[in-house]
């Protein structure tokens, strides 16, 4: 396969280190560069969409995450932080603004006294389903560009990547 010429930002500082350390083989700079510049230009792309909702994104990532785990909506605090990757501490601040708002409730577990179950309500199933639908129309405009062939194959390679990466590195890390 032939490569492809690229001439962008990381491009450049890529050819500046290979002047300036030619001893370094540095491009893993031409992904991880990459991705974090993408990722700059996707985020403000993303809670944008949001906003349009009156949700911060973390409260989006709740609701999002109760609503994908399907009827009854609802999962225990620790879960929800696992499953949105934030501390405990955190997902707190989170469930006090969605709980304020309306669109969850929290309850003592049946199970674990200690433990509180986090419920989706009505209001905000409602809100989730329109900005979720809203989300994914986003999503789809912000890879439009890319063929399906390399939408298909960037998911693989990711995919496979962020799986070895969790293997092998530490949370946190």
């Amino acid at each position: 396969m032939a490569s492809m010429i690229i001439d962008d930002h990381v491009s450049d500082v890529l050819a500046h280190w290979e002047r300036e350390r030619p001893d370094l083989d540095a491009s893993p700079i031409g992904i991880i560069g990459r991705m974090h510049r993408i990722a700059a230009r996707l985020t403000p792309e993303l809670t944008a969409v949001y906003a349009q909702h009156d949700l911060l994104e973390g409260e989006f990532d709740v609701l999002a995450t109760l609503r994908r785990l399907g009827d009854p909506f609802e999962t225990s605090a620790g879960r929800l932080a696992s499953q949105t990757m934030v501390t405990t501490g955190a997902m707190s601040k989170r469930l006090d603004r969605l709980e304020r708002a309306g669109l969850v409730t929290r309850r003592v577990s049946g199970v674990d006294g200690r433990g509180r179950v986090i419920a989706l309500t009505e209001k905000g199933r409602a809100i989730i389903d329109a900005a979720f639908t809203d989300h994914v129309a986003n999503e789809h405009r912000l890879v439009e560009a890319m063929s399906a062939d390399d939408r298909l194959a960037l998911a693989g390679i990711l995919g496979r990547w962020s799986t070895r990466l969790e293997q092998s590195l530490p949370a946190g890390s």
